[in-house]
């Protein structure tokens, strides 16, 4: 049995895109005979991120990371994240000779702009080309995201698309959990800064606006647009019977790598109104199973007349099967001399 580390800031109770991507590729891999092993912050004495307290920061994890390694034995590293673990464990495999990948998931200097301001963007860029440097290859989700990266001059970059759990999110056709006004507008994700949520809940649109997710700005949000429905975390069948009340999927950001959301609102037969950036590019067909532009308002207002059957079959090319397939054929097996 192969064995394979994964080395991540971002963990449970956290929820996120990368959170769900291990619910779906740990499994998946488990159930292919492989066994996985993840370094992750609740190893470790953690401090809270400033101004993001959900982030847990690790303090001083080499000793332990050095430890885990010899003792684990790994047939192959992959590293989630650029944070102090992140940073630590490239560091670690560097001195020892472990080559490892990575994977480029969010677009860190685009938040970091958002939350700290701009002159902090070019610093964080440099930072991010510099850690991924000395990875053997970096994962990413989408072409748009390869070819980014690759104008600034990332080598060795390789495409791992994500997936959708298509038994899970079907639309649900029993009793609505809220009555709400129709249309009805649906946002899906965490509820912070840099998803430019004030964008879609700024709008004048018909019916309602529907809010499934939490963060940093909720509580703020819920004050200053009352007229809005944030219902927080749904999971399961649950996240599915708030998703199908919905018509429309609105997704305002424009930091995304990939938008997991996306492909779950699609699932379940919701057109996605979102800006023609990355992530939602590399998904969204226009006139088919959504619209981008600038005008949140009229590409939402276009999405209901869209059929969901059409939306439901864009899902249907994205499965972590297939997404399983990529991640494994991209890692980098260790040799043992």
């Amino acid at each position: 049995m192969k064995r394979i580390i994964f080395v991540t800031d971002a963990w449970k109770p956290q929820v996120n895109g990368l959170i769900t991507v291990f619910n779906n590729l740990l499994p998946a891999l488990e159930k292919r005979g492989y066994e996985v092993k993840v370094i992750e912050p609740s190893q470790f004495s953690t401090i809270p991120l400033p101004k993001y307290s959900e982030i847990r920061l690790s303090l001083l994890p080499k000793k332990k990371i050095q430890r885990i390694l010899a003792d684990y034995k790994p047939d192959a590293i992959h590293i989630f994240t650029e944070g102090p673990l992140g940073v630590v464990a490239s560091r670690v495999c560097c001195a020892q000779g472990l080559p490892f990948t990575t994977s480029y998931h969010t677009n860190l200097q685009l938040y970091f702009g958002a939350y700290a301001g701009r002159m902090f963007t070019a610093p964080m860029q440099i930072f991010l080309r510099w850690f991924h440097s000395r990875a053997v290859r970096t994962l990413v989700a989408t072409p748009g995201l390869k070819a980014e990266l690759e104008s600034y001059g990332y080598t060795h970059v390789a495409l791992w698309p994500f997936g959708v759990d298509m038994h899970l999110f079907v639309r649900s056709t029993e009793s609505p959990v809220m009555e709400l006004k129709k249309p009805i507008f649906v946002y899906l994700g965490r509820i912070a800064r840099e998803k430019s949520i004030e964008d879609f809940l700024s709008l004048d649109l018909p019916g309602s606006k529907l809010l499934i997710g939490d963060g940093p700005d909720k509580v703020m949000l819920e004050k200053k647009y009352p007229a809005a429905h944030f219902v927080g975390y749904k999971f399961g069948t649950q996240l599915v019977q708030y998703l199908s009340l919905g018509d429309v999927c609105a997704f305002p950001s424009r930091t995304e790598t990939f938008g997991l959301a996306i492909i779950e609102a699609l699932a379940c037969g919701l057109p996605i109104a979102a800006y023609d950036v990355m992530g939602p590019r590399d998904i969204v067909t226009t006139g088919k199973d959504g619209y981008l532009g600038e005008d949140i308002r009229d590409s939402a207002l276009k999405c209901l007349e869209l059929s969901p059957s059409d939306c439901r079959e864009k899902a249907e090319l994205y499965s972590w099967e297939r997404s399983t397939d990529a991640f494994l054929s991209n890692l980098e097996w260790i040799t043992v001399q």
